[in-house]
């Protein structure tokens, strides 16, 4: 088969590698039929990995169809139309079972395309490990392009506003207005947010937030915009998707007291100087961490399924497979207005 394959910094070439190898009869391997590049596969593509493998296929956003089913499986069959998320579990301990994969309680919990362990979804094909848990049949009334948002980005903006404990009129913040940012501010306002800011330097992005509903600012400008439309008493909520120590500080910086900010941005930083006793003082809830695609579904597929929620409007491009290090370029530079990118297997 051809995937995309990462080499090192800047170096993701698509190449030919073997066909996905079932290691249990609990595995499945799946066609994929489209997938997807993440802003955490950044990471990665800056050289900035979370191993020392090279060669290995990156990735780990795809839907497509079942061409092969262990004896073991038996939530699926060929030909089931699926949706992969992000990350995967060994799908029978406690923590699995309630959707929480990446606390996997067996130490299976891992996530797709970071090396040579788990190789990642952009490809022509890819082996699900215990398929029953970790692939999900696409239900009635979702397309194909919607599952593809929900297999993490869409899921991990619903979980990051979830733990900003956003409620019917709260007031949001949301720094950062790439795909997972843009859906975020959607989420926002189908959990009841009276306000959002969304706070972004890239004017296009703005303006998708600000047609979404919500007050659009240039970071310069954000800090004294709401500190003067609150009367001093900044926000409820913030929730940060960045990724790095200037922007999770920055919403330190505009939560209220008794506020609740949520980091949901990959983060690599190894130390970071914490406010601990201006964020005692003030009393706020800080919550970080990784979303488990699984616990959301059932929320989130009502909420597309009704139209609440449209995910796919933040596709931006469709190109084929073998074009992936051109879109992989676009998106780091963002240009073309480059935000969610959508890959075609050949």
């Amino acid at each position: 088969m051809k995937a995309l394959r990462y080499y090192g910094a800047r170096d993701v070439r698509y190449e030919a590698m073997d066909d996905p190898d079932p290691q249990s009869v609990c595995d499945a391997v799946v066609k994929v039929t489209a997938c997807s590049i993440c802003g955490s596969d950044l990471h990665i593509y800056h050289g900035h990995g979370f191993s020392e493998d090279v060669g290995f296929c990156v990735g780990h956003e795809a839907v497509g169809e079942v061409v092969e089913v262990g004896s073991g499986v038996h939530q699926l069959k060929v030909g089931d139309k699926v949706m992969i998320p992000a990350a995967v579990g060994c799908g029978s301990c406690r923590a699995c079972l309630a959707g929480v994969v990446n606390l996997c309680e067996f130490g299976q919990g891992s996530c797709y395309g970071l090396s040579a362990k788990l190789q990642g979804s952009q490809a022509d094909a890819v082996r699900v490990p215990a398929a029953d848990a970790n692939a999900v049949k696409v239900p009635d009334g979702v397309s194909m392009e919607q599952a593809l948002m929900m297999t993490d980005a869409l899921a991990t903006a619903w979980y990051g506003v979830r733990n900003a404990d956003v409620r019917p009129g709260s007031s949001v913040a949301v720094i950062g207005l790439g795909p997972i940012g843009l859906m975020a501010v959607d989420s926002a306002f189908v959990m009841g947010a009276h306000v959002v800011y969304a706070i972004d330097p890239i004017p296009e992005r703005r303006a998708l937030a600000e047609a979404a509903g919500a007050i659009a600012l240039h970071p310069a400008e954000a800090l004294e915009r709401i500190k003067q439309d609150t009367k001093g008493r900044k926000l409820d909520c913030v929730v940060e998707v960045v990724g790095s120590d200037a922007t999770v500080d920055f919403a330190l910086r505009l939560v209220r007291p008794r506020g609740t900010v949520s980091v949901i941005g990959v983060q690599q930083s190894r130390r970071f100087p914490f406010p601990l006793e201006r964020a005692f003082a003030a009393g706020l809830t800080f919550r970080t961490g990784t979303c488990s695609v699984p616990e959301e579904l059932p929320a989130l597929f009502p909420l597309v399924q009704s139209g609440r929620l449209k995910p796919e409007q933040y596709i931006s491009h469709r190109m084929p497979l073998s074009e992936g290090a051109e879109a992989y370029r676009l998106f780091e530079a963002r240009e073309a207005g480059a935000l969610k990118m959508v890959l075609i297997p050949d």
